[in-house]
């Protein structure tokens, strides 16, 4: 019989269930492809099904004027502690990105500016490069 093989989640609470590509304005110096997403040397940023990540960080509520912006915004992020990415280069675009997504999503203008410092001035750390922890696979009988 064969065995099932699964691990547990902790962090994230979606997970995307379709492809969703857009292009955006941060240019990688190679082409990156990865598991779960990918982004071209012309700035074509695909997230694949599949992709989970957590929504809205701090205070911030995941209304649906924020999703979208939170899911690119995790993936660049992610690509970022990847090593991908320079977060010294990269990470104020990514902000950028994110409260303009927040803004073409219906979120009002104070709302995003103030998603935006909450990032800009907190997120650094969840930007600089970093080992991804181990994943532990759980395999039943």
């Amino acid at each position: 019989m064969p065995r099932a093989c699964y691990r547990k989640l902790s962090k994230y609470k979606y997970q995307l269930m379709k492809e969703y590509v857009m292009q955006i304005g941060i240019r990688p110096q190679r082409d990156i492809n990865r598991q779960f997403f990918s982004l071209s040397l012309g700035g074509l940023l695909t997230i694949k099904q599949g992709y989970a990540w957590d929504g809205a960080s701090g205070p911030a509520i995941d209304t649906t004027n924020i999703m979208r912006g939170s899911l690119v915004h995790d993936a660049l992020y992610q690509l970022m502690r990847l090593g991908d990415l320079d977060y010294r280069v990269h990470r104020q675009p990514a902000d950028e990105l994110l409260r303009s997504m927040c803004l073409e999503d219906g979120m009002s203008s104070f709302w995003a500016w103030g998603v935006y410092q909450a990032v800009h001035r907190f997120g650094e750390s969840r930007a600089r490069p970093t080992a991804e922890p181990e994943v532990e696979v759980i395999c039943v009988p």
